[in-house]
């Protein structure tokens, strides 16, 4: 049984740091929660360091300043680790070739613009035209306002037959962006896959952005093995991922999956809470209404 919590102080104390989602826990995509970031701060004044653990299809510094935009202080976070970080590293590897489609807005530009030290001076990706590309690196839709996943199965039925691995930098579905849902790269994947296509998943609940959060955190100088609490709205990106990567959760339930457990987004029914995550196989270790 989940055990629904007052506040993350209530159960913070064992903890040595926190991977803690964006989207839906800190911000809506327009303002900051203040009550979460009373909670982060809170958390680190005790000495605690907290991983804001994002889907983001962007390098960690283009997240970094939104947050700086939409007004989260600098104090409420230790470091800002992004699927874009992850997926980066395997694009420059060439996971799909050297010369890739990109399928997403231009806001996601800095995948690309903005390189790696470690992958300076290496062989370039260079962005080309649909027809002429090896594989597609997706970061979400052309037009995330307007347009749905099947806008592109035209698109993808060619991509298919042509072998095409897409490289999926947000494994996110949807988000809300303040009262809009809104579709992500995940949502593009998935139905890529549907039809038959190859997706390479880089961000949650996808390893490779575990493994590069704990080795940044590492490197701030924290413990060796440090004891961690993963805190997210997605029950398929953030609650899966840490069952997967053995790591207890704190599952916000006013994000994503709100007006599932009664009329009250603060105040989750436990019953009707625990028969959702019993149906979809999913049992984190704690549950909240709104990070606070």
């Amino acid at each position: 049984m989940t055990r629904i919590v007052p506040s993350l102080a209530a159960i913070s104390q064992p903890y040595d740091a926190l991977f803690c989602d964006l989207w839906g826990c800190l911000h809506n995509g327009v303002a900051p929660f203040a009550p979460a970031v009373a909670a982060l701060q809170e958390y680190r004044a005790r000495g605690g360091k907290v991983v804001l653990l994002t889907n983001a299809p962007r390098p960690s510094r283009y997240v970094i300043a939104s947050l700086d935009r939409m007004g989260v202080p600098k104090d409420a976070y230790d470091l800002v680790v992004t699927s874009g970080d992850a997926a980066q590293d395997a694009m420059f590897a060439g996971a799909v070739g050297q010369k890739v489609w990109h399928l997403g807005p231009s806001k996601d530009d800095g995948f690309f613009d903005d390189i790696p030290p470690e992958w300076q001076g290496q062989a370039a990706i260079e962005r080309v035209p649909f027809d002429e590309a090896e594989g597609i690196v997706c970061t979400g839709p052309f037009d995330e306002i307007t347009e749905v996943p099947e806008d592109y199965r035209p698109q993808f039925l060619l991509a298919k037959g042509r072998g095409l691995k897409m490289l999926c930098a947000n494994p996110d579905v949807v988000v809300d962006m303040g009262e809009r849902r809104i579709y992500c790269a995940g949502a593009l994947a998935a139905l890529y896959q549907d039809m038959g296509g190859e997706a390479l998943y880089f961000g949650k609940p996808h390893p490779p952005i575990y493994d590069l959060a704990r080795r940044r955190l590492a490197a701030l100088g924290g413990p060796r093995d440090p004891n961690l609490l993963a805190i997210g709205d997605g029950i398929n990106t953030d609650i899966s991922g840490a069952r997967g990567e053995d790591i207890d959760a704190l599952f916000v339930t006013g994000g994503l999956a709100t007006g599932q457990f009664g009329p009250d987004p603060e105040n989750p029914n436990e019953e009707l809470l625990n028969d959702w995550l019993r149906t979809r196989d999913q049992a984190p270790q704690y549950a909240i209404g709104m990070l606070r």
